[in-house]
């Protein structure tokens, strides 16, 4: 069987904020995909893939309760699941750059009856009802999802989310020549749900909550648009503004490990770094006003140039 790759993605900006209605900016990336295959072992000893298996069994209920969202051929699934099928995929587990979005996308991609041609201009409600039963598919690994995880991978498009919540596909200009967009891999994974919910909790609190929507979220929707007109600048001076507040107010967030070089980029404004999705490990994202410098002074950490 072939199967088309799907890329992993990565949240430029609206962690946390976008829980608030901010303004949210996310990729494709390219350096990590999957996608689905058939083991190539003899059939007597073809292993069943039990992450595969425990979604056709969710697939399976919800399509018995009518309650499935698209049409999904769950009988000719669940037999290319116990012939070998398995999805082979580099992207990292637990980083917050998409490993099960990559996944549902394949899935959908693979046995939905959506139509691929409607992709070349696709409409605003197109990507609403894609959301949507993307997000469906999704909720089995998280409970919940948004959907935009799987929706980046399936349409492989940067996507911009307004303050409305509308969905659109955007362009972005290239930083990736500048080299001065670059992540950190912190090489730990983590669990997103746990950290959201602390998040939600901080949130009861009165000064918290202000904080967020009278600091972050205009801080945030700064970054976006500078970051989306080319105007490096400003979007530099925003950038440094995102990363002291993250610092002083989403401590538990950010790795222990990584705390002093994020105040050490502050204070000498060479770089500045901010969390990449929900924080505790996985990928941070940062600004350099120059790459080679960043790269000498980061020397220890798996640091590459992103866009």
């Amino acid at each position: 069987m072939s199967s088309r790759s799907f890329n992993s993605k990565i949240l430029l900006f609206g962690e946390y904020s976008v829980i608030q209605n901010s303004m949210a900016l996310a990729m494709p990336y390219s350096l990590f995909s999957g996608k689905l295959v058939f083991s190539s072992s003899e059939n007597s000893d073809r292993k069943v893939d039990s992450e595969l298996l425990e979604i056709v069994k969710f697939l399976k209920n919800l399509n018995n309760k009518g309650k499935l969202l698209c049409n999904f051929d769950v009988t000719s699934f669940e037999f290319d699941v116990s012939q070998g099928l398995k999805f082979n995929s580099t992207i990292p587990l637990g980083h917050g750059i998409g490993s099960s979005g990559a996944l549902c996308a394949a899935l959908f991609d693979r046995y939905s009856d959506w139509d691929d041609e409607s992709l070349k201009d696709i409409t605003s409600n197109q990507i609403i009802e894609l959301k949507k039963i993307l997000a469906q598919m999704e909720s089995h690994f998280h409970g919940k999802s948004s959907g935009v995880d799987p929706l980046i991978s399936y349409l492989d498009r940067p996507l911009l989310i307004e303050k409305d919540g509308k969905i659109s596909i955007t362009n972005l200009p290239d930083y990736k020549s500048q080299k001065s967009i670059f992540l950190l891999n912190t090489g730990r994974s983590r669990r997103t749900e746990p950290l959201v919910n602390l998040f939600l909790e901080k949130c009861k609190i009165t000064e918290f909550n202000e904080k967020c929507k009278n600091e972050l979220l205009p801080i945030t929707n700064d970054c976006i648009v500078n970051f989306l007109e080319g105007n490096k600048e400003s979007l530099f001076e925003q950038f440094a503004k995102l990363s002291e507040f993250q610092l002083n107010y989403f401590d538990p967030m950010i790795p222990k490990l990584y705390r002093e070089i994020w105040r050490e980029g502050l204070a000498s404004d060479q770089y500045y770094l901010k969390l990449c999705g929900a924080g505790g490990g996985g990928f941070l994202m940062g600004m350099a006003k120059d790459f080679k410098t960043v790269s000498n002074l980061l020397s220890n950490y798996q640091i590459r140039a992103l866009v």
